[in-house]
């Protein structure tokens, strides 16, 4: 990750998915890659996570969202951090798979 503001983000994002022992990985984008994908992805407490990172004012793109909407569509979870927000991922996943988890029925994987 470089060392610029949006590699900041990232690299505190990375830093809190370890702590959480979450499964995550940055997807490689053009080329071979599909654009707009988040720039982190992870699993945590059984559930899907799209994280954005932005530096400072920084927005999604049109695809951006339209990739972040469509993991929520699919009942994932998708968010956007920046500077200001980003030393509360971990507390904002803890709570969203909980609160998933208390509504959603358990459901059994078959073979």
């Amino acid at each position: 990750m470089a060392n610029t503001p949006e590699g900041k983000v990232k690299k505190a994002v990375v830093a809190q998915l370890k702590q959480l022992d979450a499964y995550y990985f940055s997807p490689m984008t053009g080329g071979y890659g599909k654009s707009g994908v988040p720039d982190i992805i992870a699993c945590y407490q059984g559930y899907f996570f799209g994280i954005e990172c932005k530096a400072g004012n920084n927005k999604p793109t049109a695809l951006q969202n339209k990739n972040l909407d469509g993991i929520e569509d699919a009942g994932g979870f998708s968010f956007v951090i920046n500077e200001a927000t980003m030393d509360k991922l971990a507390s904002t996943m803890w709570n969203a798979a909980i609160a998933k988890h208390l509504r959603a029925p358990t459901k059994r994987r078959t073979s």
